[in-house]
């Protein structure tokens, strides 16, 4: 489990968004690829890596090394918990496409887990892949233990029954059910914004920031976290399947509320422009220097188009 040297140099501040991304991006592929064991018995770790590597936007480790590197924050804990909360949203990615649940056949451009191994394989990917992000996240050494106890608390939180897994039970019931905005905010604030709220603070757990800016960083996390969730929405009715790298117009199929389906599809984009407007304003009230990388998350989360 130890970092490699490597990886634990910060990508400069200075450099250009796109390099400074795709940097952090190769950098969270190698440090996933090195702590996901392919070893696993059975098959299991080749479902795990499969469920995992080479795939999905890693919007949730930038959100987390951009908001580490404004908090002028520990290195390695920060990519530490870059990659452990990919693994919760892989993982919940598996359970989530299960004919349990959502039921679904492609994600990220290719089969989706329980497609390609079982059922049976699948479920057991996402429990190891759940456990294993709270392994990376403790190291016997280089990360201090009251920063992986904060990190643990602020990840468990997130994707437990007050958050992601919450969410989920939520949309689950939804079903066919009229909700109105109020309730469908809810919904999603636990189910998708949660995580990448998380995100963002975990982030700036791993340097010092004072209550103020916490707070600024976890509103603007909380505006991400719903935007996303809206763009999503109007990216259902609005894309294909080859462009989204999933099924598209599965909500509507499934007669699920979503944004669109409540506000219309005009409506849902301008409230998606209103949300990037509070992320912005959050990010200036933050009082911190270093917050361009998170301003350019969140204005990619609105405008992009997969």
């Amino acid at each position: 489990m130890s970092l490699f040297p490597e990886a634990a140099a910060a990508v400069s501040p200075r450099i250009p968004f796109e390099a400074w991304q795709q940097a952090e991006l190769d950098t969270v592929e190698s440090a996933l690829s090195a702590w996901v064991p392919g070893s696993a018995p059975a098959g299991l770790g080749q479902a795990m890596r499969y469920g995992v590597l080479d795939g999905g936007k890693r919007l949730r480790p930038l959100l987390v090394l951009a908001a580490a590197q404004a908090a002028a924050g520990h290195r390695e804990a920060a990519l530490r918990a870059a990659c452990a909360v990919e693994l919760i949203h892989a993982y919940s990615l598996i359970h989530d496409d299960m004919p349990c649940m959502d039921d679904d056949i492609l994600r990220r451009g290719k089969p989706t887990v329980h497609v390609q191994f079982g059922e049976a394989q699948a479920m057991l990917a996402g429990d190891a892949m759940q456990a294993l992000a709270f392994e990376v996240l403790t190291p016997d050494t280089g990360v201090p233990p009251v920063l992986q106890a904060k990190l643990c608390s602020l990840l468990a939180r997130s994707a437990g029954h007050a958050g992601m897994a919450g969410g989920q039970a939520i949309d689950l019931a939804s079903v066919g059910v009229p909700l109105n905005e109020q309730a469908l905010r809810d919904m999603h604030h636990r189910k998708t914004g949660a995580l990448l709220q998380a995100s963002v603070l975990m982030g700036a757990a791993c340097g010092g920031v004072d209550a103020g800016a916490w707070q600024a960083l976890s509103e603007y996390g909380d505006a991400v976290g719903l935007a996303f969730q809206v763009v999503d929405d109007i990216l259902d009715v609005t894309q294909a399947s080859e462009t989204l790298g999933k099924t598209a117009g599965k909500d509507m199929d499934n007669n699920k509320p979503t944004y669109v389906s409540i506000l219309g599809l005009p409506a849902a984009r301008a409230h998606a422009e209103e949300l990037r407007h509070k992320a912005h304003a959050a990010l200036a009230r933050s009082g911190l220097a270093n917050v361009e990388r998170l301003r350019v998350l969140a204005d990619k989360v609105v405008e992009r188009d997969c």
